[in-house]
């Protein structure tokens, strides 16, 4: 049993070595637009059976309890939490947050293919074209696209993402395009790309895609960025949890290789 134990404290000390490192990542984002924290879950692995609950014993009654010793855990899945995070009032034009359900979608550039992917973060600007592209390191390009005028000067995005703009000479608002978002049955189930962007996948559901306030979408607000929804107090707290289990784990450790060390020895008596 001594040597099962070594492996059984190991699959511990390994699992929360995940969870430090996801601890980690979560606590390193708390700068980063609309970031979304992920929450470890744990499953203990199998069991080995030495006696099977429900045995009959001796009077042919039903034993109320078996024996079974676990052989560790592990990792079950990594959990997305989509909590709506603080929203920050930036007065840029075209800062948007999205109050509520849903994703903007923008074209990027994935395994060499372009593709449509989604995000929460809302830091646009526009490119040399006046096309409206979300401000991260590739710049990919807001879905459906809209483009300013070269001549623009006053930018209003209504909760319902029509997008309007004041050129110069003119004191009256023209129609540019309108903003589309999309949700899903299941947000955990989205594959994150890194970059503040997701892809959908079998698990997340096709995107379910409509103006903002429409078809359970959030409304957008204009001159605002939704912040990270890492709580670094709790967050702090997990970690020095997950410290403590993997001490823990390690002490099992040193435990089993005493007791091994112990029955070694008996040899020499």
């Amino acid at each position: 049993m001594g040597i099962q134990a070594l492996y059984t404290a190991a699959t511990g000390m390994k699992a929360t070595d995940t969870k430090l490192n996801v601890v980690a990542n979560n606590l390193a984002n708390v700068e980063t637009v609309a970031f979304k924290r992920s929450r470890v879950n744990f499953e203990d692995i199998f069991y080995r059976t030495l006696e099977q609950p429900g045995l009959r014993n001796a009077l042919e009654q039903p034993l109320p309890m078996g024996l079974q010793v676990g052989l560790g855990a592990q990792i079950s899945n990594t959990q997305l939490n989509f909590e709506q995070g603080s929203l920050d009032n930036t007065a840029q034009p075209l800062d948007m947050a999205i109050e509520g359900d849903g994703f903007f979608q923008v074209q990027a550039f994935i395994d060499g293919q372009e593709q449509t992917v989604y995000t929460r973060a809302g830091n646009f600007s526009r490119n040399a074209n006046g096309e409206i592209i979300l401000g991260n390191s590739i710049g990919a390009r807001l879905e459906p696209s809209i483009t300013l005028p070269q001549d623009t000067v006053d930018i209003q995005i209504g909760h319902n993402g029509l997008v309007q703009v004041r050129s110069s000479g003119s004191s009256t608002f023209q129609d540019v395009g309108q903003i589309q978002l999309a949700r899903f049955v299941n947000s955990a189930g989205l594959l994150q790309l890194g970059k503040n962007l997701y892809q959908q996948t079998d698990a997340s559901g096709p995107p379910i895609q409509a103006n903002p306030t429409q078809d359970g979408t959030g409304s957008v607000l204009q001159g605002t960025l939704e912040l990270s929804n890492t709580d670094p107090v709790r967050e702090l707290v997990e970690l020095i949890r997950t410290q403590r289990s993997f001490e823990l784990n390690s002490q099992s450790l040193q435990s089993a290789d005493q007791t091994l060390q112990t029955i070694n020895n008996l040899r020499r008596f």
